[in-house]
């Protein structure tokens, strides 16, 4: 949970932005987006093992092209 404290002499913009750095660092935004819906466990699954393939692929291109290159 993100807190901050606001001193009475503190501006409140600048109170404001400090907050809101905080919850980006946590991810808190990100979080809720996510859990915004309910989404099946197969459909997790499912988008986990696309990205997955799609990493290994860039993987394999980029050592392709590395090999080639000499």
């Amino acid at each position: 949970m993100a807190t901050i404290l606001v001193e009475d002499t503190e501006n409140l913009e600048k109170a404001i932005k400090r907050f809101k750095r905080m919850v980006e660092k946590e991810g808190i935004i990100r979080e809720y987006k996510k859990r915004e819906y309910y989404e099946k466990p197969s459909t997790i699954l499912n988008r986990k093992n696309k990205t997955l393939q799609r990493k290994m692929m860039k993987k394999s291109r980029k050592s392709h092209d590395s090999r080639s290159a000499y």
